[in-house]
């Protein structure tokens, strides 16, 4: 059997196994369950479910790949995400169980306006699309090279199919689908590297003592950066930026926090978000101690390293000295990550374009919220379909870069309207923030580009934390001056 015909097998067996658990999560399932999930989910299952959530196909490849050329300097922005998840689940979660809402960006309507509500909603929107469809390009991309090319079939009809699928698993049972997938995609993650890390180190002839020290030892695990502060990697930079990242693509993405919006109450979302964040931080070490092996192994038996590193995994996954087991654990992993992650993205898209910029929910009955849903639905794999398309034209640099700098631009906006929203008294001109915000990255990159021209300086992801503050600075010159109401006051909030 050639590695077109495992790799589509193994696809197969992996989406009927998906669809029987969508099948089963979407049973009764009504338009509040596919919006909230019901708010039923036990706090464990959410806490599995977000361990594999930000795990999308790019971190599968990219992560492992990253080590040639950035070693383990990943694991300082992860060091942040820890971090972050303790300021959402104390700060952010309180207050939207407080407020009991379906979208979060509900929030910003009843802070500010319903302009301020829909520019978040907008950037939510732009975020997430642009963000799910840069992962699952990934994906289609190590899939036409091992599925479709070999048999003939062009990258249009490889999208149309994935879409295609990802459309039905996540049409009926919504947000609850997405709790349960998310669990499944979480159990083949990590028991598809945790595999692929034994059968690579066995086919080095390593021991586990062995393994540990060749990593150890090899320049590739070096994890932090304090020489040049100049540098993208450097630590605090990378630390900083990984607080505030998580923050952003978490704490306020609707995404991921439909999933602990789901959980019964506040206290029970915290405990799946403090659990799962720190549990991510081994499972990040995992695919970086991959990402070494393969190195090594490449170096031992003559493996160029591909000059775009999101390809080194697949190709080592499928060397003809590997056995096929790990080739079909690589494409377990990814496609469990892949379908899962865009899945979810396709959810909250419709969540909140329906919510948040049709506002639905507020015009008609069930029925007709429904049909709604199932229409946005519809527009969105439509929409990401043609994205992901441009992306396969466009692409360059390697994607877990490209995610993490369009979240700076993007997710700055909203980490600022937030921030400004419960930290700062007064009101602002509501007509006028969606100004304010399209300003705020432009001026971020315009910052971006000067420093690098005339400093030498390498401003990295924490362009997030500058995005946010030059939103919070135009908000506050929107001030009105009214006196805001008690109930809109963080201290009362949390």
């Amino acid at each position: 059997m050639n590695n077109a015909w495992i790799v589509l097998a193994t696809i197969v067996g992996y989406f009927i196994l998906l669809f029987i658990i969508s099948w089963l999560a979407s049973r009764k399932a009504d338009t509040s369950t596919a919006l909230t999930g019901g708010r039923q989910a036990p706090w464990f299952i959410v806490a599995i479910a977000m361990i594999g959530a930000p795990i999308s196909g790019v971190t599968f490849v990219s992560v492992p790949g990253q080590v040639a050329t950035k070693s383990f300097a990943y694991m300082q922005m992860v060091l942040g995400f820890a971090v972050g998840y303790f300021v959402i689940a104390y700060v952010l979660v309180p207050l939207f169980f407080k407020r009991n809402l379906v979208s979060i960006y509900g929030y910003l309507e009843q802070r500010f306006g319903a302009s301020t509500h829909k520019t978040g909603a907008w950037f939510f929107f732009v975020s997430k699309m642009l963000g799910a469809a840069v992962r699952f390009f990934v994906v289609c991309v190590t899939l036409q090279l091992l599925v479709f090319d070999p048999l003939g079939i062009p990258f249009v009809f490889n999208i149309i199919v994935t879409i295609a699928l990802i459309f039905l698993y996540t049409l009926q049972g919504g947000v609850k689908t997405v709790i349960w997938t998310d669990t499944l995609k979480s159990f083949c993650l990590i028991m598809s590297v945790v595999l692929c890390i034994y059968f690579i180190a066995k086919g080095l002839g390593y021991n586990l003592g062995e393994m540990c020290s060749a990593i150890a030892n090899d320049d590739s695990s070096r994890i932090f950066f304090f020489d040049n502060p100049k540098e993208g990697t450097y630590f605090w930079k990378q630390f900083l930026a990984g607080i505030f990242m998580v923050i952003a693509m978490t704490g306020l993405d609707q995404d991921l926090m439909q999933r602990t919006l789901a959980s019964k109450n506040a206290q029970e979302s915290k405990k799946g978000l403090i659990v799962s964040g720190i549990v991510q931080v081994f499972v990040v070490g995992l695919f970086l101690v991959l990402g070494t092996l393969l190195l090594l192994y490449s170096r031992k038996n003559g493996i160029e390293i591909p000059q775009k590193t999101d390809e080194l995994f697949g190709k080592v996954a499928f060397h003809s000295t590997i056995p096929v087991v790990v080739g079909v654990l690589f494409i377990l992993g990814l496609v469990s990550a892949a379908y899962s992650a865009a899945g979810s993205a396709l959810t909250a898209l419709t969540t909140s374009f329906t919510v948040d910029i049709l506002k639905t929910d507020q015009k008609g009955d069930d029925a007709q919220l429904a049909r709604t849903r199932k229409l946005v639905h519809v527009c969105m794999a439509v929409c990401m379909g043609v994205v992901i398309y441009v992306f396969y034209l466009l692409s360059s640099e390697d994607a877990i870069s490209a995610v993490y700098s369009i979240a700076s631009y993007t997710y700055g906006p909203i980490l600022g309207l937030f921030a400004y929203g419960m930290f700062f008294r007064g009101n602002v001109r509501d007509k006028w923030v969606p100004v304010v915000c399209i300003l705020a990255p432009v001026l971020s990159w315009v910052m971006q580009w000067s420093l690098n021209r005339y400093c030498d300086y390498q401003v990295g992801f924490e362009l997030l934390l500058y995005n946010a503050a030059f939103t919070i600075i135009g908000l506050l010159l929107l001030r009105t001056g009214k006196k805001q109401d008690a109930t809109q006051q963080v201290a009362q909030e949390v």
